[in-house]
């Protein structure tokens, strides 16, 4: 997973979905420590590839040092 940037933010790990409709909720990215894990919903998504998924905001727009 990058920011809008291009910053890589860690690697997606896990997929929540709605157990009733089968679609992706959230994407669980798994990050290196320090740093936590982010919980990241569709909404957030700019644009998704079978290898990348964009989000709408830089890192530094939602207070994320890497």
């Amino acid at each position: 997973m990058v920011d809008r940037n291009g910053k890589l933010l860690g690697t997606v790990n896990h997929l929540m979905r709605n157990t009733l409709t089968g679609e992706i909720t959230k994407f669980i990215v798994n990050r290196k420590a320090p740093a936590s894990d982010l919980f990241i919903t569709h909404d957030d998504v700019l644009e998704a590839t079978e290898t990348r998924i964009r989000l709408k905001t830089a890192s530094d727009e939602t207070g994320e040092n890497g």
